[in-house]
């Protein structure tokens, strides 16, 4: 499928919306479509992504400036009309071979109302590609732009729903707002929102995004995070039988166990095995991970707290401590804490940790940490966006369904 997306901008020019488009294409791409961008400014960022760049398009290039100088106070200009058949001939020309265009505000917005009218006549003709609008801001429910709005052409375009395309804005409110301007159903406009990409946001090395993309962290929902060496007074076995029965609660629950065996004991490597072989024994494949196993050496400071930007939760069920620096990195990282009872860690965390017995039943443990992560509001709002808002999640569910249904 050939797929162009249109706006004003493109990267490396900052903004919201010049984000977003590049991101899109970024995923489409990665799904196998070829990809254009047509913008009035901006570069190729990616060779798999061409951008071609028209000056007309652009929302401050100086004859667009000038029209729209005119626009804003009700007079079309003699010249709009040769302005808005140069670039229809231009985007004809880009578009020929186009199944799809993704329109960016450019018919929500008054910043080039030439390009709005061009886009509209080629929408119209016969073999004109899908057309997708997507909306992200509504000149005429703004109220600083409703002074610059006037009955009529070319300015009703941007209040009207242009046959045949399809229409998208970016959350609820909007398409409120849209279905009112537009008078029609709300069920005639889809929303999409705009997204996050976690390992960027979280700033995560290409050691650490290999790891997350191998052992499928981005699913885990809680990720826990053990960050100990393999010794047996971690008391390890124990988190393994409780992230068995927190999947009787939470099915996307994940244990990540950071560390080598100890260094200074050689049964700690029998350890390691023991813990493979309950592993084994209690289904948890794929879901309780030893990074011991991949790193056999251990990860670097950098990675570790990696991983704590990455987790949910911290799970400590030791059976002795001297002191507790994971309860320090815990506290600088803003996790919910879940640690055995010894003096140790509570003389650190105090009244900010959920405490359990190293003898308690897992099931009981398993409870305290569903609870405890159930009345947290930053961890239930954390994992609505890595279920909703990620951008994978978005294309997946929302972008490539209304692809396909072209």
């Amino acid at each position: 499928m050939n797929v162009v997306l249109i706006h004003y901008a493109a990267p490396p020019v900052v903004g919201g919306v010049e984000s977003v488009l590049a991101r899109q294409a970024e995923l489409i791409t990665r799904a196998g479509h070829s990809v254009r961008i047509l913008a009035g400014r901006g570069q190729t960022w990616d060779p798999a992504i061409p951008v071609e760049v028209d000056p007309w398009i652009d929302s401050r290039q100086p004859e667009i400036l000038a029209l729209k100088s005119s626009l804003d106070k009700g007079l079309v200009p003699p010249e709009f009309e040769a302005v808005s058949s140069r670039l229809r001939a231009s985007l004809a020309a880009s578009l020929a071979d186009a199944d799809v265009l993704i329109a960016h505000n450019v018919a929500s917005l008054h910043k080039n109302l030439a390009l709005t009218a061009a886009l509209y006549q080629i929408s119209q003709e016969p073999g004109s590609p899908l057309l997708i609008l997507w909306h992200h801001d509504l000149a005429w429910i703004t109220p600083r732009y409703r002074p610059d709005l006037h009955p009529g052409f070319p300015w009703d375009l941007l209040r009207t729903p242009w046959p045949g395309a399809r229409q998208v804005v970016v959350s609820e409110p909007r398409r409120e707002e849209l279905s009112h301007l537009f008078q029609i159903p709300p069920t005639q406009i889809l929303v999409i929102p705009s997204g996050l990409d976690p390992a960027e946001f979280f700033g995560l090395s290409p050691s650490t995004r290999e790891l997350v993309d191998l052992l499928g962290l981005a699913d885990a929902c809680p990720l826990l995070l053990t960050p100990v060496r393999l010794t047996p007074r971690k008391n390890l076995e124990l988190a393994l039988s409780v992230l068995k029965e927190l999947h009787q609660i939470l099915p996307g629950a994940q244990l990540v166990i950071t560390g080598p065996p100890g260094a200074h004991n050689p049964a700690n490597v029998a350890y390691l095995h023991n813990l493979q072989n309950l592993r084994a024994d209690l289904g948890l494949e794929g879901a309780a991970h030893l990074l011991a196993e991949l790193r056999p050496d251990g990860l670097t400071d950098v990675e570790v707290a990696e991983f704590y930007r990455l987790a949910d939760a911290l799970l400590l069920t030791s059976r002795e401590e001297g002191f507790g620096i994971p309860i320090l990195e815990a506290g600088l990282g803003r996790l919910p804490i879940f640690c055995t009872d010894l003096p140790p860690l509570r003389d650190l965390a105090g009244g900010w940790a959920s405490y359990f017995s190293p003898d308690d039943p897992p099931a009981h443990v398993a409870r305290v940490i569903a609870g405890g992560l159930a009345r947290d509001p930053q961890y239930q709002l954390r994992s609505r966006v890595l279920s909703e808002f990620t951008w994978e999640a978005i294309y997946y569910n929302r972008i490539a369904p209304l692809l396909e249904a072209r």
